[in-house]
């Protein structure tokens, strides 16, 4: 089977995304302690509970959205384990391009986390 994967960018962001996941996947899970540690903030608690215009926020948005992707993808592993398709092509747009660079062991998840927490930030100012 081919696969393909595609990762949403900016814009893409609600309060509550992937709380249930989170919740019922411990491989999701473990990628927002991930980043809360990396970040210094509770950016799973932005996600989960807002509040919105918090979460709108460029500097908070684009690191949320970018965890979210790789929770996605830690899940999907989780579940699948060794079956999960090997994608035969990846996007994302703008953000997502990140994520896809990340999805395709480009970059790992600290250095992908730390460059799009800076460009979140460079944009918001």
């Amino acid at each position: 089977m081919t696969a393909a994967f595609i990762f949403p960018g900016q814009g893409a962001q609600q309060v509550g995304m992937m709380a249930d996941l989170a919740e019922a996947s411990p491989p999701a899970r473990a990628m927002f302690e991930r980043a809360d540690a990396q970040l210094g903030y509770a950016l799973s608690e932005l996600c989960f509970e807002g509040p919105p215009d918090r979460l709108n926020a460029t500097d908070i948005s684009q690191p949320a959205i970018f965890t979210c992707s790789a929770a996605a993808l830690a899940a999907l592993s989780g579940v699948l384990g060794k079956d999960v398709p090997v994608p035969a092509m990846m996007a994302g747009l703008s953000l997502g391009e990140y994520t896809a660079l990340y999805a395709a062991d480009a970059i790992d998840f600290e250095d992908a986390l730390a460059l799009v927490h800076k460009r979140g930030q460079y944009m918001q100012a």
